[in-house]
Formats: C-alpha cells, structure tokens, sequence
C-alpha cells in the first residue's frame, strides 16, 4: 500500500510506492536504456485483457468494453503510486508523518497506434485526448478526498517513459504538491501587492516584447519563460484568465489541440525529438475560481542533467537563454 511521508523540516510529502520499482539490491544492476518494446504491448489492440478494466474510453457504442475498437482508453496504473480509498489513514510516530496514498492513479492511452507520438496525431486525436484529460479532472473531482490532480506525459526514457506505446498518466492525490503549493502562494503574493493576476502580467509582458514567444494563437500563447530552469523549457498558456484546466472550452480545446501538436513538433525536428516531461499545473479541485492563479502546461525536455550544486542548492543553472531557444523553435517550420 503507497504511502505519503511529510519531511519534518520543508513540510514537502514524499510518496513511497514500493510496488512501482525493483527492490533495492536490483538498483546495481545494469538496465536497459530504451523503453519496453512492443512485443506484447498491453496498450495495442487485442490487449486490452492485459490492463485494469478500462475507467472510460472514447469508442463506437456498438462495441463492449476492454475490446477493441477504441479511440482513447483509460485504465488504472498496475502500479499505482494513489489509490482509492473511503478514507485515508493518518499516522504520526515520533516527529514524522504519514498519510496513506487515497486517490487514483490513472493511465490516458492517447490512441490504438504504437509509434506515433503527441507530435505526429492529429488535431482531431488530439482534441480527443485533451477532452479525455477534462472528462477525467470532471469525474475524479467529485470525490471530496482528492485535493489535487495532475495530468503529466513522459516522453523517452531519459524522461521516466517505461513503455514506448504513448500516455499520458494522472496522478490525483489527498496533497497539494509542493511545486504547485509554491506557484500558487506566490501569485497570491503578487495579487496582494499589485491587484493583478501575475501570469496575466507575464502574458503582456512576454506579448509585448515577442522575444521569448514561440507561437501567439487566438487563445493560447507558447513562450519560453524568462527564468527558464532548463534549456528549451517551454510554457503553453491560455490568453483568458482561466484558474482551472478542467473549465477549458471546446473552442479552447480545439486551438490548444493545435497548439501542442506544433509545439512538440517543433521540438521533435529541432532537437531529434528529445526526451521530455510535460504537465498540466491548475488550481486545486475545490478551490473555486481564483483571481491570482492561472493553469498552464509546461514542457521540460530532457536536454540537460542537474548536477550536485542544482540538486543541493534548488538553484538550476540553464545553458542556454530561453531568447535563444524561443528564436530558435520559433524558426522551425512543421
């Protein structure tokens, strides 16, 4: 059974999931650097008797479930590092704390095809995949444990990927994590010092000045922030004041479908198609809307390895200027 740990010194959770990984003996030895091939692929069709029993899935009404015929299908982790609970076990021993992993852990397989990636689907596959994410924020939300879920898509090896077939996975968890606790404090801040949405700010700013924009749509603009942790680390933002992911309209999600597949293609041919993590950050699920925060998605490929002075300091050191990489996607033509 998963497990949150809260550090007594930051306050941070940490999510111990034994049965996600090997035992610690088996870390010394040598692994296989691609990801698991498709011989026997439990995400291809006429395997889907190798998953969980399928959550939701987008197919034709005529067939049954966990067959084939699918578009998208939804499934719960084998592994899961959150799962359902009526109510979460607390336990303090001493100074620590723990909190048993309640919520769901869910895997989003963005279509039947092995090979193609969230560069190389099309708008209508990817205005699909987007309205699966939304259904499933839509549904998970109502469960009152769940404080928080977040949608995150791992792209190569290097970037955590354990299966080739692309995903997307959903974490929803009874935490708020630590990343997303830290934006949303520090719009708040901002808010109660100026009266003004901070990423609002950064929209105009960055419009204003075009030197980090990669692509400026109808309802989304796609920069690369000017604090960049890593090299061509890329957000794609919604141009309206909107605090949660999950209240995207359908004109937004057609546009956004548009903007992400321009955007990883970007990378793919000018990077040769690195490995990458992309998430969705948005406010809690029982927030309400919020003046101060503003959902994004950001992309952080996999360019670079943080060494000892960014692992103890939290302090990243980028190679490159996000001008120089926003001019350089910015050229590349899909």
């Amino acid at each position: 059974m998963p497990e949150l740990r809260q550090d007594p010194i930051t306050g941070n959770w940490t999510v111990i999931a034994t049965d996600r990984a090997k035992r610690p003996e088996n870390f010394s030895k040598t692994e296989k650097e691609e990801v698991s091939s498709n011989t026997a692929c439990p995400f291809c069709y006429g395997n889907e008797r190798m998953t969980p029993p399928e959550v939701m899935a987008y197919r034709p009404t005529d067939t049954e479930p966990d067959t084939e015929g699918w578009k998208i299908r939804v499934v719960p982790n084998k592994f899961p590092a959150f799962v359902p609970q009526s109510q979460p076990a607390t336990n303090t021993t001493g100074i620590y704390n723990t909190i048993s992993a309640a919520g769901a852990h869910e895997v989003i397989i963005n279509s039947p095809d092995h090979e193609r990636s969230l560069a190389e689907l099309s708008n209508k596959e990817l205005v699909n995949i987007i309205s699966a994410y939304k259904d499933r924020y839509m549904q998970l939300k109502k469960d009152a444990l769940i404080k928080y879920i977040m949608i995150i898509v791992n792209h190569g090896k290097k970037a955590g990927a354990s299966l080739e077939h692309p995903h997307a996975q959903l974490f929803a968890s009874p935490i708020i994590p630590a990343n997303v606790s830290n934006e949303l404090s520090g719009s708040q801040n901002y808010y109660q010092e100026n009266g003004r949405c901070i990423f609002c700010d950064i929209i105009r700013e960055e419009w204003g000045t075009k030197l980090r924009v990669i692509l400026d749509t109808k309802h989304f603009l796609v920069f690369c922030p000017f604090a960049s942790r890593s090299p061509f680390e890329t957000w794609i933002i919604p141009k309206k004041h909107n605090s949660h992911f999950e209240s995207v309209s359908p004109q937004e999600i057609n546009n956004l479908a548009s903007v992400i597949r321009l955007t990883l293609a970007k990378l793919k041919d000018g990077l040769n198609d690195p490995a990458y993590n992309y998430y969705i950050h948005t406010s809690p699920c029982h927030s309400g809307p919020l003046a101060y925060y503003h959902w994004h998605l950001e992309i952080r490929p996999k360019l670079s390895i943080p060494a000892g002075f960014e692992i103890g300091s939290g302090i990243m050191i980028n190679i490159v200027r996000p001008e120089d990489a926003a001019a350089f996607l910015k050229k590349i033509e899909v």
